[in-house]
């Protein structure tokens, strides 16, 4: 049987098998996928994988896979079967010349699954660790575990958003969330209520879209599935108390007031939503 501590090494991971989980250890190199530098290292408890795969690999390597439990993993939930295979968190590339020790893991493994291939009522693997925060294209998104903020950029933001203003949203109001991921077309993150979401996320105050650069897969996705993971574990009933907003630097405000008279001079913006958002900009000094 396999023992306790016993590690199986590969390229960019490392995997630990205990008797009720399988620690996996990322590495940092500059080779390993950003998403695994990430993560850094996740507990999986073996209730959470409903199976494990042995396959040939490319090039002179075999694949070690374990196939996580439908709604066991927030991140891979969040990820909706979007992650590109070299970046599954659950696949442990190794030399060919580990095959046999793989396959004796792999067989290991399996002896110690249940065959149980039914959703999860709950997520049995941790989240990412709050605070987070990443750059989408048109936002600065964070998450401080219960509540997400939006803080729009001038830049990139529509109108439609830009005239919402900078939005928060405790985890209680939310049912879920939406990612799609950066490297598609039309890649965002949206925030679900529990009611008709508007088509195009980049006219909708509660999703932040991504861009080259922006909203990268290693940030977001750790984001989305923390939030989701704090929506399920909170519920939609549970209560959260409103955070007092910052006071705002008046430098920043002072430019934000700049940005907004050349909108209303452009005619992007009324002479009524200038002054009524120019009075709230005051207001937060």
């Amino acid at each position: 049987m396999t023992r306790m501590g016993d590690v199986l090494a590969g390229f960019h991971a490392a995997w630990e098998f205990e008797s009720d989980s399988v620690l996996i250890r990322y590495e940092r190199g500059i080779r390993t996928p950003k998403l695994f530098q990430a993560l850094g290292e996740r507990r999986i408890p073996l209730e959470a994988i409903s199976g494990v795969t042995l396959t040939p690999g490319k090039r002179g390597t075999v694949v070690l896979h374990a196939e996580p439990r439908p709604g066991a993993d927030p991140l891979m939930e969040a990820a909706a079967g979007q992650l590109k295979e070299g970046c599954d968190p659950y696949r442990l590339v190794l030399p060919a010349d580990k095959e046999t020790l793989a396959e004796y893991y792999t067989d290991e493994l399996r002896a110690l699954l249940k065959e149980d291939d039914e959703p999860a009522e709950r997520f049995l693997v941790p989240a990412p660790e709050v605070p987070l925060q990443f750059k989408a294209y048109d936002a600065k998104a964070s998450f401080d575990g219960s509540t997400v903020r939006f803080r729009w950029f001038w830049t990139g933001a529509s109108s439609a958003k830009w005239k919402a203003g900078d939005q928060s949203f405790p985890v209680s109001e939310l049912t879920g969330v939406e990612w799609r991921s950066p490297e598609v077309f039309e890649g965002h993150l949206r925030l679900l209520r529990g009611e008709p979401e508007p088509v195009q996320a980049d006219q909708d105050p509660a999703a932040v879209v991504f861009g080259l650069g922006y909203g990268p897969v290693h940030e977001s996705l750790p984001f989305a599935a923390a939030v989701l993971a704090a929506v399920r574990r909170r519920g939609p009933a549970a209560a959260v108390p409103a955070a007092t907003a910052p006071r705002r630097d008046p430098a920043d405000i002072a430019e934000r007031i700049r940005h907004l008279g050349e909108l209303h001079q452009a005619g992007l913006v009324t002479d009524e939503e200038f002054s009524v958002k120019k009075a709230e900009l005051l207001a937060e000094l």
